[in-house]
């Protein structure tokens, strides 16, 4: 004999409301297609806008620091008028010439100890001419701490020819300056900074970080020949930093120009056509989702509206025996959220597998992560959708009059 309480939970609202579903299975399979398409349509959408969007920062952020820390400019000093005087304001600005930062090495140890900052390297920059025989070419020389320079921009790993080596007389070049200037690797390039001073180095290593600009100009060296070949002994140009999230870095960069004192640049700053780009992909999404599960939630409030019309009868007969509003309710709750369920359940599936697919037969440009928390996400969303879509017809349901319900045919 079955007990008591598991009599009374057979005879639940879940189970009238699973019967209820499977009186028409051609409509209930109906609904539960429409939903697990919008399911699936969520998590590929999701997941190949994320995937576009890692794969633009990595081959955009790849190459440049996330908050760069530069001298301030220079601006034409004006002296205070003398009482009843007239001045000449002065609105041209003033040449920029190449300096360093003061006390870098105080700034740099302020930068390490900062919270939200990952990696600080200290880099000096400049023009120069390239030469080889009768080629030439203008470069920009690129001293660097090698370690630390390797945790904002991973040359190593670029290098298509070569080692990472510089100094002792090495340095790094782009494949497109290799291309312009002949070079190979062990070959003689010579540096003309101006003002006589010159530097005869080997290309120990031939890198490409992806950038036509970068390949054509950068050349790396490290710190002491670049600073001597600049005129800087001792100096740096620019500290690079990278810091823990990437679309923080403008706040970052606010907060370290006001603890340095020095003028601080994001990438955000620097790259804003990206950041609109990336902006709009993400609000492209967010409406994708929305216009989907409104119309998940139409179609499920649809089919449990047609369900109150065809089980008046039933539900008269429910109440006739006993059954409370809330329980009348809570039937067509439980049918919106299992609608939710098991059709969020199988796009999440499709999506998934659409995901897969393009990662394995699709064009390659580049890889789609599945998010963890995304599957779990859009089901939650669905089922809660079908819930509130259920609302409705769910309320109209438990306001029928059980005496005029069970005339109904």
């Amino acid at each position: 004999m079955i007990p008591g309480a598991v009599h009374r939970f057979l005879w639940t609202e879940g189970l009238i409301a699973v019967r209820f579903l499977f009186e028409n299975v051609m409509q209930t399979l109906l609904i539960l297609a429409g939903i697990a398409g919008g399911v699936a349509v969520i998590v590929f959408i999701t997941a190949l806008i994320t995937g576009l969007q890692a794969n633009v920062i990595e081959r955009t952020l790849g190459t440049q620091a996330h908050v760069r820390i530069l001298p301030l400019d220079e601006v034409n000093y004006q002296p205070p008028p003398a009482d009843d005087a007239m001045i000449l304001l002065l609105d041209s600005p003033r040449a920029q010439r190449l300096r360093s930062i003061s006390n870098w090495q105080a700034v740099r140890d302020m930068l390490d100890a900062a919270p939200d900052v990952q990696a600080v390297s200290p880099v000096v920059s400049g023009p120069a001419l390239a030469r080889r025989g009768t080629a030439r070419a203008s470069v920009s020389l690129v001293g660097i701490d090698p370690q630390r320079y390797q945790q904002i921009i991973a040359i190593a790993p670029s290098l298509v020819a070569g080692r990472f080596a510089v100094g002792d007389g090495h340095a790094l070049v782009g494949t497109e300056l290799a291309r312009t200037l002949g070079l190979g690797l062990g070959d003689k390039l010579r540096l003309d900074a101006g003002d006589d001073r010159i530097a005869v180095v080997d290309v120990a290593g031939i890198f490409e970080l992806g950038v036509r600009e970068l390949d054509a100009r950068f050349v790396y060296l490290d710190l002491k020949q670049t600073q001597t070949l600049l005129d800087l002994p001792g100096g740096v140009t620019v500290i690079d930093t990278t810091v823990d999230d990437i679309f923080t870095a403008d706040r970052v960069a606010a907060r370290l120009a006001r603890l340095s004192g020095l003028r601080a640049e994001s990438w955000m700053e620097t790259n804003g056509q990206l950041l609109n780009a990336l902006r709009s992909q993400s609000l492209t999404t967010q409406m994708i989702r929305v216009f989907v599960g409104i119309s998940v939630a139409f179609g499920i409030a649809s089919v449990l509206a047609v369900s109150v019309v065809q089980h008046t009868r039933e539900i008269g007969i429910l109440r006739a025996m006993g059954s409370s509003r809330k329980q009348v309710l809570r039937v067509f709750l439980v049918q919106g959220g299992l609608l939710g369920l098991l059709g969020s359940a199988i796009g999440a599936g499709i999506g998934w597998a659409l995901v897969q697919a393009f990662n394995t037969f699709g064009p390659g440009l580049f890889f789609i992560p599945v998010p963890l928390a995304l599957i779990p996400f859009a089901m939650v969303i669905a089922c809660l959708t079908g819930v509130l879509a259920s609302a409705l017809p769910a309320r109209r349901a438990a306001r029928l009059d059980p005496a005029v319900a069970i005339r109904y045919v």
